[in-house]
C-alpha cells in the first residue's frame, strides 16, 4: 500500500484505534500508546512532544510490528513527579525498560527523538540486553554532543536556549499554545495544545537542569560503552539546535553497523519534516534485521 494511503488511513483512526496502556516505575506510572502485533519498537518522543509525534510512523510500521509509543514523564498521560532529580537519566533509562517489561518482552527495537534519543543511547549504552536496535532521529550521540559543546562556538550558540531553560523560573514563560507553535499541521496542532495542557511545563525543562552538560562539563573527559547493536541515524540538516558536526566520529562509539541518513530541507523534528523518507527507511531497515 502507498505511503501517503497508509498515513491517510492511520491518522483518520490513529487515536481511537490505539489502545492506551500504563507502566509504572517506582511509583511512576508511564502512559503509551499500542499499535499494531509483531516484534516490539517502542518509540520515545522529545521536547516539547508526545506519543503522536509517531503518528506516520505508527501508520506506517503497525502492520508488521507492534507499536509502544511513549509519553515521556511529565508530559500529557504520564505521572509528573516533582523535582529536578525525578528527571536524572537513570529514572528516563529504566522507564522505558517499564515499559518493555510491561509489554512482555526482553527485548525492542528502540526508537527515540531528541530527549527520546538521549534516552535511548543512554539505553542502549546502559542497558545493552534491552535493545535489539537502535533508531535515533536529530540527536547525536552524547560523546559528539558533548565534543561539539565543549569546542564549536557554533553550537554552544545554538545550545544558548537550553542554558536558558535552566533558569529556576524558566516554566513560566511557557504556555500550551506556545510549545506547540512549531507543529505545521494544522490537523495536529490542537491535539497538541491538549497534551501540553495536561503537561508540567516544570518537569518539561528538569530534563535540561538535571542532564544538559554545561560547557566546562562537556570538557571532562568520560568514558562510555561502545554501543552493541545496528544502530539507523536520521538528521535533519537545517535542525537549527543541533548542529550536524556532533555526527562526526559517531562509528567511533559504536560495535555494530551504523546507517546514518542526512535529510536537507527537514529540521529538528525530522519524523515530521521528511515523514514518509524517516517511514520508508526504517521500514526496509528493520525488516532486514528483524526477519
Amino acid at each position: 500500500m502507498a505511503f501517503a494511503l497508509v498515513c491517510a488511513h492511520g491518522h483518520a483512526e490513529l487515536m481511537d484505534r490505539v489502545e492506551h496502556r500504563y507502566a509504572e516505575n517506582d511509583g511512576v506510572r508511564i502512559h503509551y500508546v499500542v499499535a499494531g502485533a509483531g516484534p516490539l519498537v517502542v518509540m520515545i518522543h522529545g521536547f516539547p512532544d508526545f506519543w503522536y509525534s509517531w503518528r506516520d510512523q505508527i501508520a506506517a510500521l503497525e502492520d508488521t510490528y507492534r507499536i509502544a509509543a511513549v509519553d515521556l514523564r511529565g508530559y500529557n498521560r504520564s505521572d509528573k513527579p516533582e523535582g529536578v532529580e525525578s528527571y536524572a537519566m537513570p529514572l528516563l533509562v529504566a522507564d522505558i525498560a517499564t515499559v518493555i517489561e510491561a509489554e512482555g518482552e526482553t527485548s525492542a527495537v528502540v526508537v527515540g527523538h531528541d530527549w527520546g534519543g538521549a534516552i535511548a543511547w543512554s539505553i542502549a549504552m546502559s542497558r545493552p540486553e534491552l535493545v535489539s536496535a537502535l533508531v535515533i532521529l536529530n540527536l547525536p550521540h552524547p560523546a559528539g554532543l558533548r565534543r561539539e559543546l565543549a569546542t564549536n562556538p557554533d553550537q554552544q550558540r545554538s545550545s544558548a536556549y537550553a542554558y536558558a531553560f535552566q533558569a529556576p523560573d524558566a516554566h513560566h514563560a511557557l504556555t500550551a499554545e506556545g510549545l506547540a507553535g512549531w507543529v505545521t499541521d494544522e490537523s495536529a496542532r490542537g491535539r497538541y495544545v491538549e497534551a501540553f495542557e495536561r503537561s508540567n511545563f516544570e518537569s518539561m525543562l528538569s530534563y535540561y537542569k538535571a542532564n544538559f552538560p554545561s560547557v566546562t562539563q562537556a570538557a571532562d573527559t568520560v568514558t562510555l560503552p561502545k554501543v552493541q547493536c545496528p544502530v539507523l541515524m536520521f538528521h535533519g540538516l537545517d535542525d537549527q539546535a543541533l548542529l550536524p558536526g556532533a555526527l562526526n566520529g559517531t562509528w567511533e562509539w559504536l560495535e555494530s553497523d551504523l546507517t546514518l541518513v542526512t535529510i536537507p530541507g527537514a529540521g529538528h523534528f525530522v519524523q515530521q519534516d521528511a515523514s514518509e523518507v524517516v517511514s520508508q527507511t526504517m521500514r526496509d531497515w528493520l525488516g532486514r534485521r528483524l526477519r
